[in-house]
C-alpha cells in the first residue's frame, strides 16, 4: 500500500520505469486536493535495436488508462516539462477540462524543441483548463496545501541539450513531498539545494541515466550524482523514491553503492516506485532483449504517437 506521510497526504506512483513504462506520473493526495504530477506515459522506441515488446505495450495501455482516470478525477495537473513521457498531446486531452493546470513556462528558460512542443500543446488545450499558470519559481496556497515550484533547472547535467524542468513540492501540515522530475540524479548542486531546502519527508528522483555513461553522459557524472544523492540522504528526508532513467540499467545498484550503503546505515528507505507500492519491480525496457528472445511478439500493433 502507498505510504502515508501524515494523516492527510498520500503519494501514489501511477506509472514508472520500475513498473514497465517510461513515466514519473505521481498522484499526491492532500486532505482537500488531488494533484497529479506529469500525466504522461511512454516507451522507448528502440532498445537493443528492438521495438517495444507486447508486454511493454500492455503495461503502457494499462498505466495510461490509470493516469487518464486519475487525471479526470484530479483537481490539479502539473507538467514539469515537454517530453512525451511527462505529458501526452495526442490523446485524452479532455483530462485538462475544468482543471487547474501548472506548467513549465513555455517560452522562458526552455530549449527550442520543448518551446515548439509547448506552443503546440497550449494551442490544443487553450479552452480546456479552468485556470492555467506558468509555474517556474512560484508558490501557491490552495485548500490548506502549499505548492511550490523551483525555477527552471537543468534536465540533468549543466547546459544539457535536453533543456530544463521545474520541480514540485507539496506541503500540508507536517508532511511534505518533492517531485524532482528529470533532474538527472540530480547532478547539479543548486538542484539538490532546492530539494533539501523544501524539507520533504519523501522525494522522487529520476536518477542518472547510467546506461549512457561514456556515450551520451560524461562518466564523471556518476560520482557527482552519487555525491548529491548522499547529500539528500543526509538531510531530514526519510524516503527516497529512485526510478525512471536510472533503472533502465539492470546493473544500476552496482553503480550507486555509496547511496545504497548510506541509506542502510541511516535506516532510510531507498526504493523504486514499484517497491514503494509494495510490488516487485518489472524493468521491461531493460529486459527487452530477454523478452524478445523468450517470448517473440508476432502481432505488434502500431506504436502510440507519443513513443520517443
Amino acid at each position: 500500500m502507498p505510504n502515508i506521510i501524515n494523516k492527510a497526504m498520500k503519494i501514489i506512483p501511477l506509472a514508472a520505469d520500475s513498473m514497465g513504462t517510461r513515466s514519473v506520473a505521481t498522484l499526491v493526495l492532500t486532505k482537500n486536493l488531488r494533484i497529479l504530477v506529469d500525466p504522461g506515459v511512454s516507451l522507448g522506441p528502440s532498445r537493443y535495436n528492438l521495438p517495444p515488446h507486447e508486454l511493454e505495450l500492455k503495461a503502457y495501455t494499462e498505466q495510461w488508462k490509470s493516469v487518464v482516470k486519475e487525471a479526470k478525477n484530479a483537481d490539479i495537473l502539473i507538467i514539469s516539462h515537454y517530453h512525451f513521457d511527462h505529458y501526452n498531446p495526442f490523446e485524452n486531452l479532455d483530462i485538462y477540462t475544468d482543471k487547474t493546470v501548472f506548467i513549465k513556462h513555455p517560452t522562458k528558460d526552455i530549449n527550442l524543441s520543448q518551446k515548439k512542443r509547448a506552443k503546440d500543446f497550449l494551442e490544443l488545450i487553450k479552452d480546456k483548463p479552468r485556470k492555467l499558470e506558468y509555474a517556474d519559481g512560484l508558490s501557491f496556497e490552495l485548500k490548506g496545501a502549499s505548492i511550490n515550484f523551483s525555477k527552471a533547472v537543468f534536465h540533468g547535467a549543466k547546459n544539457t541539450p535536453l533543456g530544463s524542468v521545474v520541480m514540485t513540492s507539496v506541503h500540508e501540515g507536517s508532511g511534505s513531498f518533492v517531485h524532482a522530475s528529470d533532474t538527472g540524479g540530480p547532478t547539479f548542486p543548486e538542484t539538490t539545494d532546492w530539494i533539501i531546502n523544501e524539507r520533504p519527508d519523501t522525494v522522487f528522483l529520476d536518477g542518472l541515466a547510467t546506461i549512457f555513461l561514456g556515450w551520451r553522459e560524461d562518466p564523471k557524472l556518476l560520482e557527482t550524482a552519487n555525491k548529491e544523492e548522499v547529500r539528500i540522504l543526509n538531510s531530514k528526508i526519510k524516503t527516497v523514491i529512485l526510478d525512471h532513467h536510472l533503472v533502465r540499467d539492470l546493473y544500476y545498484k552496482n553503480k550507486i553503492k555509496p547511496v545504497i550503503e548510506l541509506a542502510k546505515e541511516l535506516n532510510k528507505k531507498l526504493v523504486t516506485s514499484a517497491e514503494y507500492l509494495g510490488v516487485k519491480p518489472d524493468f521491461l525496457e531493460a529486459k527487452r532483449r530477454e523478452l524478445w528472445n523468450s517470448m517473440p511478439s508476432s502481432n505488434l500493433k502500431a506504436l502510440p504517437k507519443n513513443i520517443e
